[in-house]
């Protein structure tokens, strides 16, 4: 019944106006100068003790550093996703201002903060500092199952994220630079089943990260082009085992590449490539407890050719990869993406590609902070990952995206919940990455409708067909059905609307639905459990004094909605937050 109550919104939304914003190529958009912040996933809005499942989208572009043409919509894998800086809250006019400053407080002693300023902002010269800081600090009544004693626990999170970048622009190159320091200190607040009410150690886990990064980019020519970068991250768990134990230390090295040169006037042929080296350090006195964690190198070559035409553009090339070290494997896969215009607003796209999955520490703490921190999660291998849609903004504030999409990913993982059984004083809930063989089919729409300044709405769902081998190669219970893409939502729905009724006020409403999730509790049966769906209404107004000065009152989670964003880790209920936004 549920699933054909899922299937039924999905047609009535496709039966309807599909419209979505396309910023990169719709004629219709106005341009605008924006001061952006790097988007950074590991700095979430403090409401969420960890991120909502983020819906797919068909196209990814990286968020750009400093001075933007236009805003990019940006959708970091699994990742919420934040307000670029002159938009959070209040919209104030920010494209001639070179600093803003936003601070939030609420219950459950939610702070939000971001900071930053162009120091140096010349046609030649970029010079950015930025911070960002989430905490949060309150109890939370625990989903438990019928009949289990009630649990409240405190959440602790406290999550810092400071940096600064450079760009130099010289006669024929362009010089990148970027640094910066992360700090995140958390509890593994989650319940599980059998727990004692209360037995949180008390104590914090504290991941760090140090982070650099340099590169060079050829001013773009029609003969030849290139774009060369180095990055160096050191990221580590203050703990393992316990606040008993040290943690791991991750030194990651990258170095990507990409020349390409011009013949013939309208085709290009180019090479791009990524080289990733993982090492690790562990306590000596204990060594033998960390798991999976080896030395090894991620390499990624993708030759390629491109054709372009006045109203369409091909590239074709394949990406060939390997993974050194334990986990030793070579593969290919497509690398491929066309366009096809269609009158001035509508365009036809297909992208397939493949993908190393690094799931490094650092990659596995955005993905979930909670993750087993003694365990390694080893590297996946995506072999497919295909979309064909069509997007089109043909009438005046209207614009659609209507996608489908097959991934092909071999070592999957899915976190399931567990303990650390073998330290007294060990972590409560913790994710183990189980791994398995997946395929997945999705199929979405999006619109998005825009009148004037005066009424912004969007709606957006996708329809997700999990196909998973067993778990481990461990032969599941047939008595105990299927297993599971674990804690994927079968169908996620993302509504909003935005008014403003005057000048200086403004309005906004969105809903999510993650619903169809699934986790298991006892690897020795593999009996699927239910999860409660994902479902969360929130409520901002703001009201603007003038061009520099602006406040909010944001209300999340209206409807005071139970579910757990990971199994035993309850997000929280109803909570407020007012704050003031000021750009100068």
């Amino acid at each position: 019944m549920k699933a054909n109550l899922y299937t039924g919104i999905l047609c009535v939304m496709m039966l309807g106006s599909f419209f979505r914003v396309t910023a990169q190529d719709d004629k219709h958009l106005n341009r605008e100068m924006t001061l952006e912040r790097e988007y950074d996933p590991s700095v979430q809005d403090a409401s969420k003790i960890n991120s909502l499942p983020v819906i797919k989208e068909p196209v990814i572009r990286k968020s750009p550093i400093g001075y933007a043409d236009f805003t990019l919509p940006v959708e970091p894998q699994k990742e919420l996703s934040i307000l670029s800086s002159g938009h959070v809250m209040t919209d104030l006019p920010y494209n001639k201002r070179r600093g803003y400053f936003n601070f939030g407080g609420g219950n459950y002693l939610n702070l939000n903060g971001d900071a930053g300023y162009h120091i140096l902002n010349t046609d030649k010269d970029q010079l950015r500092i930025s911070f960002s800081h989430r905490s949060t600090n309150g109890k939370i009544k625990l989903l438990v199952p019928d009949g289990e004693p009630a649990v409240k626990s405190k959440a602790k999170l406290n999550d810092n994220l400071g940096g600064i970048d450079f760009n130099h622009e010289f006669e024929k190159v362009a010089l990148l630079m970027e640094a910066k320091y992360g700090y995140s200190a958390y509890n593994y607040y989650g319940y599980y089943p059998g727990m004692e009410p209360g037995s949180d150690s008390g104590k914090n886990q504290v991941n760090q990260q140090v982070f650099f990064k340099a590169g060079v980019e050829s001013k773009k020519t029609e003969t030849f082009n290139y774009l060369l970068e180095a990055e160096y991250r050191n990221f580590s768990h203050k703990y393992g085992l316990s606040a008993d134990y040290h943690g791991v230390k991750e030194n990651a090295i990258g170095i990507s590449f990409d020349i390409n040169a011009d013949f013939d006037g309208n085709k290009r042929i180019g090479l791009a490539g990524k080289v990733d080296y993982l090492g690790y350090t562990f306590p000596s006195a204990y060594k033998d407890r960390f798991a999976g964690f080896n030395n090894h190198a991620e390499i990624t070559a993708s030759p390629y050719f491109t054709l372009l035409n006045d109203n369409w553009k091909v590239k074709l090339g394949v990406n060939a990869m390997l993974i050194t070290g334990e986990e030793k494997k070579f593969f290919v896969s497509p690398n491929i993406q066309a366009e096809l215009g269609a009158g001035d607003a509508t365009v036809f796209y297909a992208d397939l590609s493949g993908r190393i999955q690094t799931n490094s520490v650092y990659d596995v703490s955005l993905q979930n902070r909670y993750a087993n921190p003694v365990n390694a999660v080893m590297a996946s291998r995506t072999w497919l990952d295909g979309t064909v849609g069509v997007r089109s903004g043909v009438l005046p504030g209207f614009w659609f995206d209507v996608f489908a999409g097959y991934n092909i990913t071999d070592r999957n993982h899915f976190f399931i919940p567990s303990v650390i059984s073998y330290a007294p004083s060990a972590w409560r809930n913790v994710g183990n990455a189980a791994y398995t063989d997946s395929r997945l089919f999705r199929a979405g729409v999006s619109l998005k409708y825009q009148y004037q300044q005066l009424l912004d709405i969007k709606l957006k769902g996708v329809y997700n067909s999990w196909h998973v081998s067993d778990y481990d190669a461990v032969n599941v219970p047939a008595s105990h059905g299927k297993p599971k893409a674990y804690n994927e939502p079968e169908f996620e729905l993302d509504a909003g609307i935005r008014i403003k009724p005057v000048d200086k006020v403004a309005v906004g409403l969105d809903y999510y639905l993650g619903a169809g999730r699934y986790t298991v509790l006892n690897t020795a049966t593999w009996e699927n459990v239910k999860m409660k769906n994902i479902s969360e209404l929130n409520l901002t107004g703001s009201y603007l004094f003038n061009d520099t000065f602006g406040i909010y009152l944001k209300f999340n989670n209206v409807l005071n909605r139970k579910y757990d964003l990971f199994y035993g880790y309850t997000a929280q209920g109803f909570n407020a937050m007012l704050g003031v936004n000021i750009n100068f």
